[in-house]
């Protein structure tokens, strides 16, 4: 009898492109887990700033603080943590463009502004989206808002995927270089990309497609030190329509808690990449 599909690690990323916080049950909400992705880094000219551009993001570490988080320097232990909450007041606004979006967000504290600017060694501001942003996923068969996520409000990646990946690897990469927000055990490699509807702990899911890869892949986030792998590796058996597959782009209703130990039920299936 194969083993249950089992719900091993929840990630929140309060700060696109910077690191996770490893929760132990998160709510779902239409745009994504709560707090997922609602802070966004900009530059001078309100462009959305990630670590595909600014590699230096990844030493820009996140720990979970009372109703927020904390911001600290890796390579710069003289730089105080800066404290952020998870929600802003709507005191000061602005429109910041993120891929070919333009959206409304809530300023941070220029405190927020001065820290990260002495981080990155470049003038940048933090902004924050708001229930009130619409902002629509990638198209395809998903309806509904994203938060300041490329394209998706959920991403889900199996531990058996991983596990293949790194027996092709000469050196294993863990599982921050995919920034994912549900992780599985149970199944086989790569089967979450043929899931269409599943069900958390009974939460639905809608698997939408599978997650093109970027370079932020290729960053490692301790180092920050740039390497053609995983991304070399993947592109020779994980290629589709010009793109590097690996994990699940993922919709949902929105509404509910789910929790580290949870299963997962398939309902339905679609067609898949053949991985050889």
């Amino acid at each position: 009898m194969a083993a249950p599909l089992t719900l091993s690690d929840l990630y929140i990323y309060p700060v696109k492109s910077l690191g996770g916080i490893r929760v132990t049950e998160a709510v779902v909400e239409p745009r994504g887990l709560r707090h997922d992705r609602r802070w966004l880094i900009v530059d001078e000219r309100n462009q959305f700033m990630t670590q595909r551009q600014t590699a230096a993001m990844a030493h820009l570490q996140v720990a979970p603080a009372h109703n927020g988080f904390l911001l600290t320097h890796a390579a710069r232990p003289g730089l105080l943590p800066l404290y952020v909450p998870f929600e802003a007041t709507p005191d000061h606004t602005l429109f910041v463009t993120i891929w070919d979006d333009m959206v409304f967000a809530w300023r941070g504290t220029p405190a927020a502004d001065e820290w990260l600017t002495e981080a990155l060694d470049r003038p940048c501001k933090l902004v924050y989206m708001s229930d009130m942003v619409v902002r629509a996923t990638d198209g395809g068969a998903a309806d509904g808002d994203v938060s300041f996520a490329d394209a998706y409000p959920f991403l889900v990646i199996g531990q058996a995927s991983l596990d293949d990946l790194n027996t092709r690897l000469a050196t294993p990469v863990p599982m921050n270089r995919f920034r994912p927000n549900l992780v599985f055990t149970g199944g086989t490699a790569y089967e979450e990309e043929s899931w269409r509807d599943f069900t958390v702990s009974g939460q639905p899911f809608l698997g939408v497609r599978p997650c093109g890869r970027c370079v932020v892949t290729t960053i490692d986030q301790q180092t920050t030190e740039k390497s053609p792998e995983p991304l070399r590796t993947l592109a020779t058996y994980r290629t589709q329509d010009h793109k590097v597959m690996f994990g699940q782009n993922v919709t949902g209703p929105g509404h509910g808690l789910i929790r580290v130990g949870d299963t997962l039920e398939i309902a339905s299936r679609k067609p898949a990449l053949v991985t050889p």
